[in-house]
């Protein structure tokens, strides 16, 4: 029984050593996890805070560009090409104040900010456009025809100033005044008109124009492709092949 209790005894007495000094870390180590479990989940939730603050700031961004889309397409469609254009005029307005300010010519400085490359490229976009369309209808036609003649009026300032002495308040016709068989065409200008009809008729003649189809010409073809082929072929070796085809047709070829 001694023994028993002088053994016990010496587990519990410290160990001079420092053998006592587990018992201390065993006390220490779950403070620390503790410790080190706190602050994780600390960052935990100021990342999940992050987060939260992204998500919120992202749909307040999307929000805003719904909107300003839907604005966009509430607009007309010709919209952007407008308010550049009216940006380009508020610009164009502001350097013709600041050249009259400073007493310069407009025309001039704008002419001197262009370069040279740039002018010779506007110079040749202006030689390529072709304002004939081709014909869409007879309307447009028409009123092609009627720019094209106007253009070339060239008005006769000094015939009119004569007119005006002449006939004073009465060369402009208000609704009461009698017009007909008032004015005699000069032969200047019933020349001018024939010979623009006649320059009219022969620019007409030189249109091509669809050619009639002929009932009793032989069928060689299977569609209007095919009949063209033919046409140049026959054209370029008719001559050559004259002989062979008639053979072909009485049956007599070898």
């Amino acid at each position: 029984m001694a023994a028993a209790v002088s053994a016990l005894g010496s587990l519990g007495t410290p160990d001079p050593d420092g053998g006592g000094s587990s018992g201390s870390e065993d006390e220490a180590r779950p403070g620390t996890a503790a410790a080190a479990a706190a602050q994780k989940r600390e960052e935990r939730l100021r990342k999940f805070r992050d987060l939260h603050m992204k998500r919120n700031e992202a749909r307040k961004l999307n929000h805003q560009e719904v909107v300003e889309e839907d604005k966009r397409l509430k607009l007309p469609p010709n919209w952007e090409a407008k308010k550049a254009r009216l940006e380009w005029e508020l610009k164009v307005e502001e350097k013709k104040k600041e050249c009259a300010a400073r007493g310069e010519d407009y025309e001039r400085v704008k002419l001197l900010e262009i370069s040279a490359e740039d002018a010779e490229r506007w110079e040749r976009k202006k030689k390529r456009k072709n304002p004939d369309l081709g014909f869409s209808d007879y309307a447009a036609a028409q009123l092609r025809q009627y720019q094209r003649l106007t253009r070339q009026i060239k008005p006769d300032l000094e015939q009119y100033e004569r007119l005006k002495e002449q006939y004073g308040e009465a060369l402009y016709p208000t609704s009461d005044s009698l017009l007909h068989g008032t004015h005699v065409p000069s032969k200047e200008g019933v020349d001018r008109m024939v010979a623009d009809l006649e320059k009219q008729i022969e620019k007409r003649e030189k249109y091509s124009r669809r050619r009639p189809y002929n009932d009793d010409a032989d069928i060689d073809y299977i569609n209007e492709r095919n009949a063209k082929f033919n046409k140049k072929a026959e054209r370029f070796y008719g001559k050559y092949t004259a002989e062979i085809k008639q053979n072909l047709e009485r049956g007599t070829a070898v």
